[in-house]
């Protein structure tokens, strides 16, 4: 039986807390996924397959509260920040290339504002005004119950047939591995980044020398291509790519092109090193 690198294992990064991990050493920069809300280690198979066979160092994992990973009593975006930077130290990891999605961009912009990385991936995430309307309500009829409606055979094919115009293997291997989740800490995570402003947090905005990859979709109802446009004019060094036919999964639905822009971007920012 072939194992498979996503399975990862279990650590206990500090009292109550113990995540789900999956770590491949190889050539630094390493390369670590934060996954967004209602997420987990599988949203990056794609990618974290692609960095590894590569020869990169990689990390990905799930976030507390998420996936096979244990919930905080209290979330916050600092307890997230934190964490992963024990998580880092536990594989003796320095400066990163923190390739996030979603919710998780948010908790990669305020890892940069406290430790060093090599560099920023922003896939469909940014700085502020995150939450569309229909998200707080949806999400909270979810927490207070609406969650149950996925035990029930079949609602979860029809959220999923409504969630990508994809119909391929990787898309049914996605959804297969991500599955809307039935659990209360899942949808009480999202909290956090309802009323989340980066700029607010940080007038004195730190390390926007940083390479930064932006990568936006033209079918995202969640981040739209302006938005990716005002998030990579904050940072001297950044590139923008936009895939029109792709929507909030980009890095699922488009994943090859997604896979080369990224090794693209890494190569050419080590050229500048």
């Amino acid at each position: 039986m072939i194992e498979d690198a996503l399975d990862g294992s279990t650590i206990h990064l500090r009292q109550w807390v113990n995540l789900q991990v999956c770590h491949s050493p190889g050539v630094t920069p390493a390369v670590v996924f934060i996954h967004g809300g209602t997420g987990n280690r599988f949203n990056f198979r794609s990618q974290y397959e692609f960095v590894q066979n590569q020869g990169w160092q990689v990390l990905a994992y799930d976030l507390a509260g998420h996936g096979q990973s244990s919930p905080y009593k209290h979330y916050s975006i600092g307890r997230h920040y934190r964490d992963l930077h024990r998580l880092l130290h536990y594989f003796d990891i320095d400066s990163p290339i923190l390739c996030c999605h979603s919710y998780g961009v948010p908790i990669g912009l305020e890892f940069t504002q406290h430790y060093p990385v090599s560099g920023l991936i922003a896939i469909a995430g940014g700085t502020h005004d995150l939450a569309p309307w229909w998200e707080i309500p949806l999400m909270k009829f979810m927490a207070f119950g609406g969650r149950y409606l996925y035990y029930l055979p079949g609602v979860q094919q029809i959220t999923n047939f409504f969630s990508t115009s994809y119909r391929n293997h990787v898309m049914e291997l996605f959804f297969a591995e991500n599955p809307v989740p039935r659990d209360f800490s899942s949808y009480k995570a999202l909290e956090i980044f309802w009323d989340y402003n980066f700029f607010a947090r940080h007038p004195l905005l730190k390390n926007l020398h940083i390479p930064v990859l932006v990568i936006t979709a033209g079918k995202d109802p969640m981040f739209t291509r302006q938005m990716g446009d005002d998030l990579a004019r904050h940072f001297i060094n950044s590139t923008h790519l936009h895939f029109a036919n792709a929507g909030h999964l980009v890095m699922a639905e488009e994943a090859d092109l997604v896979n080369d822009a990224i090794a693209k971007w890494m190569i050419s920012i080590a050229d500048r090193h």
